[in-house]
């Protein structure tokens, strides 16, 4: 779904929900979105994160973004797993 380049600052693009079936800390994830955009990742409850907004959109400059969420757990070597995630910018007349 596209997100509107009017959208506020903390609005919610996607739910994700990560987990690992380890015990310990080779069952920890932590997740971090790749490369720096204008949107970031909100821990919602254990293991459940909310893409979010962290900086205005401007439909003009840039009208898609391709986020990748990377998950990493806590094993020894840790073991990774990426989520590609399109967000197409949608247009507001700016007159």
């Amino acid at each position: 779904v596209p997100v509107s380049e009017d959208a506020s600052v903390g609005t919610v693009v996607a739910l994700l929900s990560v987990w690992d079936r380890d015990s310990g800390s080779n069952g920890r994830v932590r997740c971090s979105v790749w490369p720096a955009s204008p949107f970031g990742l909100v821990s919602t409850f254990a293991g459940s994160y909310s893409l979010v907004l962290r900086e205005a959109l401007d439909r003009e400059r840039v009208s898609e973004y391709e986020v990748e969420v990377r998950a990493e757990d806590g094993g020894s070597p840790s073991l990774r797993g990426v989520l590609g995630v399109r967000v197409p910018v949608s247009d507001v007349n700016d007159n």
